[in-house]
């Protein structure tokens, strides 16, 4: 068996940035980045007002000084005249500051007589003034290749004026179930048989993360079943299969991808849950074969498909993100293989973050798991954790 970080580092060695595709901008919400992204213009185009009120020069717009309004310019249309001293142009928030005018007195400070102002309050020079391209300057690089698009970068991509922008293509990834006794949700039960539930959860992981999920009809337990299905995935990115990993007379993932040319890099993690995960290749396709057991491919795919994802988008594939906790009840000592217990995560009346993992971590609980908000890691021979001694804790979610 080989340790969580070698099989994550194997998996991840396989995997590289997908290529780039043009998309408008109003389909690149989430998307990462395959290029830079650099200014079209310059934002803001002129010095411009911050605010509702009056273009001044403030060496004459000092408290008390009656100032004569010569103009207005709204938002959109600049005043083509020059300020000089005395003088004043009604300005509102966006307003291009007119020529001679090196101030912005806001209208909350002024008294206000037909066609002239008291100024009740003085002014410096820049007062209440966006620079030209206090924002940012055309050519100037303003998005770098690697980032996901948030709301605030399409926002930032629009105002530099690109429609369009290259991103990575987002991964496409198969998702196979296999089993005699599986049916997806809806189809009848066979005798003895579940409903999968890994198929679902982990596309919306997938999707989640960025990636294109599809799901794949049910592969019986047969090795012409399994290569069947495993023929519809050849064109994806990423194929992920749930159940077969082990060592039964009847676990067949292994042989029948062998139909296609697989080529095994690894089995058996020194993990719990989640040991015996399979991972190789189908010529340039990875195949991340996960254990059966719901909560099993679920920590598998916290652990191992999530970095896959992020590395295919052209993301950094770091280990999930730790955090340090304190423990909600003692914990035993551990054995070989790395544990991860399902927790919740609380804080207490002192601020502290409390994890305290179920007391039944059984890999087939799916109602404990769509409680759990962290796993508690347990370090190979871990010795044991009282109560309120701290522990490292992974969020449970898909996010950057």
């Amino acid at each position: 068996m080989i340790s969580v970080e070698e099989a994550r580092a194997r998996i991840l060695t396989k995997l590289g940035p997908l290529p780039a595709e043009i998309v408008p901008l109003s389909e690149a919400g989430q998307r990462v980045l395959a290029v830079p992204v650099v200014a079209r213009l310059t934002q803001p185009p002129a010095d411009v007002s911050a605010m509702d009120g009056y273009a001044v020069r403030a060496a004459s717009a000092q408290q008390g000084a009656v100032l004569r309004v010569i103009g207005e310019a709204p938002a959109g249309h600049p005043f083509a005249g020059h300020v000089e001293p005395g003088e004043a142009v009604r300005l509102f928030t966006g307003s291009v500051l007119p020529a001679g005018a090196d101030a912005v007195l806001m209208q909350e400070n002024v008294s206000v007589q037909g066609g002239t102002f008291i100024v009740g309050e003085s002014v410096s020079p820049t007062s209440h003034v966006r620079p030209r391209g206090q924002d940012f300057s055309e050519g100037g690089t303003i998005l770098q290749a690697g980032q996901r698009l948030t709301a605030f970068r399409i926002g930032l991509a629009a105002a530099a004026n690109h429609p369009w922008l290259s991103v990575h293509r987002r991964p496409r990834v198969a998702i196979l179930a296999t089993g005699d006794e599986i049916a997806l949700p809806g189809e009848p039960l066979p005798p003895g048989g579940i409903v999968s539930s890994n198929s679902h959860m982990l596309a919306a992981m997938v999707s989640a993360a960025g990636g294109m999920p599809t799901i794949l009809p049910v592969a019986r337990d047969t090795e012409d079943a399994i290569a069947d299905a495993a023929q519809q995935a050849l064109g994806a990115d990423l194929l992920l299969s749930t159940g077969g990993a082990s060592v039964g007379d009847y676990d067949l993932v292994q042989a029948g991808l062998a139909r296609h040319g697989f080529v095994l890099d690894f089995w058996k993690i020194a993990m719990r849950p989640g040991k015996p995960m399979i991972f190789g290749c189908i010529g340039a396709l990875p195949v991340l074969g996960l254990p059966g057991n719901p909560v099993s491919a679920a920590v598998c795919a916290v652990l191992f498909l999530l970095p896959a994802l992020r590395r295919l988008q052209g993301l950094p594939a770091d280990p999930p993100t730790t955090l340090r906790a304190l423990a909600g009840a003692a914990l035993r000592a551990n054995d070989h293989r790395a544990d991860h217990l399902r927790a919740t995560l609380r804080q207490d009346g002192a601020g502290h973050l409390l994890a305290t993992p179920f007391p039944r971590q059984d890999s087939g609980m799916l109602s404990l798991l769509a409680q759990a908000q962290c796993l508690v890691l347990r370090a190979p021979h871990a010795p044991a954790v009282e109560a309120g001694e701290p522990v490292e804790v992974i969020l449970m979610t898909a996010d950057d």
